[in-house]
């Protein structure tokens, strides 16, 4: 929810939920096909570097198919028994990607270990240069597709997929290098030290993976960027005086804002709520398809106006 995916319009409803099936599929797509390639690359090569690549790529699959069912889980409207949405579903969805993403690191610094005591000549390294060059030109398509997304829909669960992937893109690079040093200079050494650097790599994208779906599954308050936001929305609205106990929470897409605003105790019912209505109108339009609910409250006579920092 960061000030820079604010820049675009937040998309919604429908619109929102072809651009996220989209982004799931393809990355489900994407994640097979390497697979495959990679696959064919490893066998011929033998290469604990493009083990490692392999091994991502199984668990982008695994992660990928549940981002795919959680974002659609979370498309579902609220209903009877889940009154504020099913958006939960996309922290869930990427705790298991981080999950997944944790196990492949511990396999593959396992492997990269082993090798490192009983490194072996690589074969065919021309034919996995040409299959991560192959990679990340794939992952560098989806990757920009699901920039696209996340502006447009702020979506966690594809945010969690598009660190990942972009990881991908600088581990393949290194597969590249590291093949490169291997045949030209025979550097034994150098395939299972860039599979354990690779490894250390994969851990840290699990862990921000991870800190960022926690911090939603927690309901912690949206960046103080975004609050900064909403706090100049309401004190420049003519009529309020002050407000206090904004509350701000984020569940997968769904944004949702609480506060009380102080108006002055003479005012009609009727005028109070209409500023209400005013100030829950602005703060949509500055955060598109936010649930907002603003109570009213009397400032009282020369009592000092409340306003709650950011």
């Amino acid at each position: 929810m960061s000030g820079s995916q604010q820049a675009a319009p937040r998309l919604k409803g429908e619109e929102a939920g072809r651009l996220l099936r989209l982004a799931t599929t393809a990355s489900v797509a994407t994640a097979c096909v390497l697979i495959v390639v990679k696959l064919f690359a490893f066998l011929l090569t033998d290469s604990i570097s493009i083990l490692s690549t392999l091994i991502d790529s199984l668990l982008d699959a695994a992660a990928s198919m549940v981002n795919l069912i959680a974002v659609r889980h979370a498309l579902v409207p609220a209903d009877h028994e889940h009154r504020f949405g099913h958006g939960k579903a996309e922290p869930l969805a990427a705790v298991g990607q981080a999950i997944f993403i944790t196990g492949s690191a511990v396999f593959l610094l396992i492997e990269a270990g082993q090798r490192f005591f009983t490194p072996q000549p690589l074969t065919h390294s021309e034919v996995g240069i040409a299959v991560m060059v192959f990679s990340i030109v794939a992952t560098l398509g989806l990757v920009t597709l699901q920039r696209h997304v996340i502006r447009r829909t702020g979506s966690l669960a594809i945010s969690a997929d598009q660190l990942h992937y972009t990881g991908d893109l600088l581990v393949n690079g290194a597969v590249i290098l590291a093949l490169v040093l291997a045949a030209q200079l025979d550097w034994r050494y150098i395939d299972p030290i860039f599979g354990i650097a690779i490894a250390l790599y994969i851990l840290y994208n699990a862990w921000q993976i991870a800190a960022g779906a926690l911090d939603m599954l927690m309901d912690r308050e949206l960046p103080e960027e975004d609050r900064k936001r909403i706090r100049e929305v309401i004190i420049t609205h003519d009529g309020v005086l002050g407000f206090h106990d904004l509350r701000t929470r984020a569940s997968g897409p769904q944004i949702f804002i609480q506060c009380h605003i102080e108006l002055d105790a003479g005012l009609s019912l009727m005028k109070a709520h209409d500023i209400a209505d005013d100030v829950e109108n602005e703060l949509r339009t500055a955060f598109p398809g936010a649930e907002v609910i603003v109570h009213q409250d009397p400032h009282e006579p020369g009592a000092q106006p409340r306003m709650q920092a950011p």
